[in-house]
């Protein structure tokens, strides 16, 4: 075994090995005396990863194009294809003792049938560390015709050696073989199955499913799988920015899942909707650095609980890479190096005089830059970075490593509706700091707050989260009531519970925690036909203003092909007061999301609706051709009249 501070990635350079290079007709090996990859000339997969004693942590039972590789899914006015990268030009950018950068690149020929952007794959091995870099350049000159791309990922595929994974500290579990998959019985949809243990046939049965695993990219930072045997190896894929994801931090999306499979999805739909895209137009001149990340790996140096072991030092290591964001040593031209980037600061206050007359501090406020654009519009910005934080209990917060550029910056904060949208861009140049001082933010709101359910925090995990069904059950979800959202068939939960009538809450009776479904979804009825579930909101009121005008606001966590109807003290039959069109195209109910792109509604309420005493408010979800169509409801208020 290598002695532990080589292995330590940090400060090694005068007691390790120097990188070196070889190359032949068909590949290019890298090696510190840590890790040795080897890497397919000129189409840019890897191949072998060399590590802790064994000759490959990748399966080599498969095609070398599908051991690591990245993915781009695309489209352009007459051809639809997916590009796995494989490039055409071979190209060593660095090498010396202390780096070695390889370039793997594709410049656009015309070729219809081909995606119509310049692609560079780069990877970078550094002297004293324990993995290897791979970033990607995607470079649309404007003599290119317009293309839209729907996902860009990067998977690695491990041998079956590999049993272990860990993609947070309460999600951890030995996961299933591939042939236990193809074994297993599909359930709703084909990517969730009934798997038995094919080595231990007595093993209880239990639900896998690779969206069970997602996390907001603010999450999954790290995660990986980890080796059997007396010193397992651990493989992780490591993220010290969220910069270049699309999205922001709150996009969700796949991490590690059964196969053995580690992947990075940077771009995608999941949880947004298939109308989620990244169009490049005509001409237009666009260019992206994706990641630099990570490969790590380490190995146990005892065998005392070496998977806690191995998974305490990924995190370890993350925050050693996190440390050094922006990384120094990509060569990209294209790749902004730290003195190319400016930091821009403030405070986040609020302003809710029906709260206080003071300012109130944005405590643990998200601030981010994105994209110039309308509020809300960097849940599905796609193009550029987007930079985030989030503020102490004060408000205070200060943005680092923003690229050079016109950014529009955007708030939103946990216990407050809605989001800030500043008043003016925001112009960074090369070193600048830019101090904004104090922010104030008002949060949408007419009058005072007569009744509220939840709290405006963009997800419904406040909400009542079932148990799942006992044959449904994936045990590695258990260990945290937090993740019971994650488990398969909820959304058939809702029947078992009301199975005759539709939920009803009583405003100063009912507990949201117990009484407030996390997912409005269609009711099956006796002969297991959906039918559109109509919920009730009762709750009384005094001195009610019939020349009044009041407000209910509802915001929404998730919403997958659904139309809300609302009704105030009617026949919950007939026509609605208000309505929405149909909207959402996340899935976040059939995929475990327990939240998707956020939405926000504010309704006028006549005076002459309400009545005193007791109200009932009907919130039908209309459409029910789907057990998955739906919304999750993140927050409700009904205000009064302005005073």
């Amino acid at each position: 075994d290598m002695p532990k501070k080589i292995n330590d990635n940090e400060g090694t350079k005068d007691i390790a090995q120097p990188v070196t290079l070889s190359v032949n007709q068909q590949y290019v090996v890298m090696d510190n005396g840590i890790v040795q990859v080897t890497i397919a000339i000129p189409g840019g997969h890897v191949a072998e990863i060399q590590y802790g004693g064994m000759k490959n942590v990748l399966d080599s039972s498969r095609k070398v194009n599908s051991r690591g590789y990245w993915n781009i899914f695309w489209t352009t006015e007459d051809t639809k294809g997916e590009d796995w990268l494989h490039m055409e030009n071979f190209k060593v950018i660095t090498e010396d003792d202390d780096k070695v950068e390889l370039s793997f690149s594709t410049q656009w020929s015309g070729d219809q049938n081909s995606i119509p952007i310049n692609i560079d794959k780069r990877f970078v091995m550094l002297r004293g560390s324990s993995g290897l870099y791979n970033y990607v350049v995607l470079d649309h000159d404007q003599s290119f015709p317009a293309t839209t791309l729907s996902q860009i990922r990067v998977a690695y595929k491990l041998p079956n050696k590999f049993n272990y994974m860990a993609i947070s500290d309460d999600i951890q579990k030995f996961m299933p073989m591939e042939q236990d998959y193809k074994n297993g019985q599909p359930l709703a949809y084909r990517e969730a199955i009934i798997w038995t243990n094919s080595s231990d046939p007595t093993m209880k049965t239990a639900v896998e499913d690779k969206y069970q695993y997602s996390q907001d990219m603010k999450d999954q930072q790290v995660h990986g799988w980890i080796s059997s045997g007396e010193f397992p190896v651990g493989f992780w894929l490591i993220k010290a920015s969220t910069e270049f994801y699309s999205a922001g931090p709150f996009k969700q999306e796949l991490t590690s899942h059964m196969g053995p499979v580690s992947l990075i999805d940077f771009f995608s739909g999941h949880y947004a909707g298939q109308n989620f895209l990244l169009s490049v137009q005509d001409r237009e001149r666009w260019q992206k650095v994706i990641g630099p990340y990570f490969v790590y790996l380490n190995k146990a140096s005892t065998s005392n609980d070496p998977y806690a072991q191995l998974w305490s030092d990924a995190k370890q290591q993350l925050q050693k890479e996190i440390e050094k964001w922006p990384y120094d040593f990509p060569s990209s031209e294209i790749y902004a190096k730290v003195h190319q980037r400016g930091s821009v600061g403030g405070q986040l206050l609020i302003r809710d005089r029906y709260l206080s007359n003071e300012l109130i501090p944005a405590s643990s406020a998200w601030v981010g830059l994105t994209a110039p654009g309308e509020q809300g519009s960097w849940q599905t910005e796609t193009k550029g970075y987007q930079f985030w934080t989030k503020a102490d209990n004060d408000g205070n917060f200060i943005i680092k490593g923003v690229h050079e550029g016109e950014y529009s910056l955007f708030a939103w904060v946990p216990g407050f509706l809605g989001e800030h949208k500043h008043n003016s861009n925001i112009f960074v140049h090369p070193g600048d700091q830019i101090n904004m001082n104090e922010i104030v933010y008002e949060p949408p709101r007419n009058g005072p707050t007569l009744w509220e359910i939840g709290i405006p925090d963009r997800t419904a995990a406040e909400f009542f989260v079932p148990d799942p069904s006992p044959e449904y059950i994936n045990p590695a979800l258990l260990s945290n009531e937090k993740n019971k959202y994650r488990q398969y068939g909820l959304w058939d939960r809702y029947t078992d519970l009301y199975p005759d009538n539709d939920l009803v809450y009583t405003v100063g009776v009912s507990n949201s925690t117990k009484d407030w479904f996390f997912a409005h979804v269609p009711r099956r009825t006796e002969n297991k036909n959906l039918q559109p579930a109509t919920w009730q909101i009762q709750f009384p009121l005094n001195n009610v203003n019939p020349y009044g005008s009041y407000t209910l606001r509802i915001s929404l966590a998730s919403a997958s092909a659904a139309q809300l109807r609302v009704r105030f003290n009617v026949n919950p039959t007939s026509r609605p007061h208000f309505t929405t069109s149909k909207i959402g195209l996340d899935n976040a109910i059939a995929r475990h999301g327990i939240h998707g792109l956020y939405w926000q509604f504010s309704f006028d309420v006549s005076g002459t609706l309400l009545q005193n005493g007791m109200n009932t408010l009907y919130l039908t979800q209309s459409i029910a051709s789907s057990p998955f169509c739906g919304v999750m409801y993140d927050y409700l208020r009904l205000e009064g009249p302005s005073s």
